[in-house]
C-alpha cells in the first residue's frame, strides 16, 4: 500500500499511460497512452511509475509507437526481468509537465467532485469518476436522490464544463436517468 503522504502526491498527478506488458528482452515496456496526445511521450524525460508500494522516477530513453501503444525505454531498466511486475501500473507526470489545454478542454481528472446541473440550473449529482471507454469518456454520476447515471461525454449530452466552479451543466438523454 502507497503511504498517505505518497497518494496525496499521486493525486495531484496527470495519469499519460498504463504499462501492458514488456517489450522484448532489454527492459522496454508496452505502455497504452491515456493521454489524447501519444506524441507527448517524446517530450517525456521523466515519469513517475506508480506501484502497489511505491511510486518510482523513471527517466525515459526511448519512445517508439506500434499501433495504438507506446514502447517506452527507461533508463532504470536493462532486462525483461527487470519490468515485469509492472503490468497495470500507471505512468504519471507533475501537472507542471501537462500538455497546455486550449481554451474550453479540462483534463478528465479534474472532473471528479464537479456537480452536474440540468439545462434549468437543477442538481442532477456529483460526478464520482470518469469510464474511458473506446468510443468516449462517461461520467458517472451519483445522484442526489440515490444511485448512479452514466452520462456520455458527448456534445449532446454535456453542454458546459467549469472546472474551476466545479459545475457540469448536461442535457439530460432520454434513458439516462
Amino acid at each position: 500500500m502507497l503511504n498517505k503522504e505518497t497518494e496525496e502526491k499521486v493525486a495531484e498527478m496527470l495519469r499519460i499511460g498504463v504499462v501492458t506488458k514488456p517489450h522484448g528482452l532489454k527492459g522496454e515496456v508496452k505502455v497504452f497512452p491515456t493521454t489524447s496526445e501519444p506524441e507527448r511521450f517524446r517530450d517525456c524525460d521523466e515519469v513517475y511509475l506508480v506501484t502497489k508500494n511505491d511510486l518510482m522516477t523513471l527517466h525515459v530513453t526511448g519512445v517508439k509507437y506500434f499501433k495504438k501503444q507506446v514502447i517506452l525505454k527507461f533508463k532504470e531498466f536493462d532486462k525483461i526481468e527487470d519490468v515485469q511486475n509492472y503490468h497495470n501500473c500507471d505512468l504519471m507526470i507533475d501537472r507542471d509537465d501537462a500538455i497546455e489545454l486550449a481554451e474550453g478542454e479540462y483534463f478528465l481528472y479534474d472532473v471528479p467532485g464537479c456537480s452536474v446541473y440540468d439545462e434549468d440550473d437543477n442538481l442532477i449529482g456529483e460526478v464520482t469518476d470518469v469510464l474511458e471507454t473506446g468510443a468516449n469518456p462517461v461520467f458517472v454520476i451519483k445522484l442526489k436522490g440515490g444511485g448512479d447515471a452514466l452520462f456520455p461525454v458527448i456534445d449532446e449530452c454535456i453542454l458546459a464544463v467549469d472546472i474551476d466552479a466545479k459545475k457540469i451543466v448536461a442535457h439530460v438523454m432520454e434513458g439516462l436517468l
